[in-house]
């Protein structure tokens, strides 16, 4: 029930897949050029499954609005730590009060940032589950996406140009090298 998106393929070894664009009209899958030349049929199959999901789950819409909602939570922080600083200070009360605020402030400043981005994470993992289960609804064949997602946790193959910090995030395995070294905090926010 979706409009094709635009296809395009990423020139890179790696075995890697996103979906983007701001609606279901204007979506866009990428691949790269190793995924389709390692990953059997019904792995493949799996994987574009996956992306299509994101696609008709409005996943992109989603990620949008909580980065937002992350941005907003940070500015808030922000600004209780400034208010705290300029506050006025004329008598004893007005300094406790700003003593407060100023606790409060840098508390918000440290911990808010935090909370938005376990957040973020939380249900960054609750939507790959989500594409995970949806792709397999949609292919009827749930091991082929499990085969193609060992394959490509198992890819140690860098991404040389395509990988930068900023679009890292819409991979559906982490474009750097680094993403060997699993350590338990990894492993928690992890998404598959």
């Amino acid at each position: 029930g979706l409009p094709l998106p635009k296809i395009y393929v990423i020139q890179e070894a790696q075995l890697n897949a996103f979906a983007t664009g701001r609606d279901k009209n204007h979506a866009v899958l990428a691949v790269t050029k190793g995924l389709l030349q390692r990953l059997d049929k019904t792995e493949l199959e799996g994987v574009i499954a996956h992306e299509l999901s994101h696609i008709g789950n409005k996943d992109m819409l989603l990620s949008t609005v909580i980065v937002v909602f992350a941005g907003v939570v940070a500015l808030l922080a922000d600004f209780f730590l400034r208010i705290s600083f300029w506050g006025g200070r004329r008598d004893n009360d007005n300094n406790r009060a700003g003593a407060l605020l100023m606790i409060l402030g840098i508390a918000a400043a440290i911990l808010a940032p935090i909370a938005a981005t376990l957040i973020r994470l939380a249900i960054s993992r609750k939507r790959e589950f989500l594409a995970d289960a949806a792709g397999a609804l949609l292919t009827r064949y749930p091991e082929g996406l499990a085969g193609a997602l060992e394959k490509i946790d198992a890819d140690v193959t860098p991404m040389r140009q395509a990988a930068h910090n900023a679009t890292a995030h819409l991979f559906i395995d982490s474009p750097f090298t680094e993403k060997q070294s699993h350590n338990w905090f990894v492993k928690l926010c992890s998404t598959h």
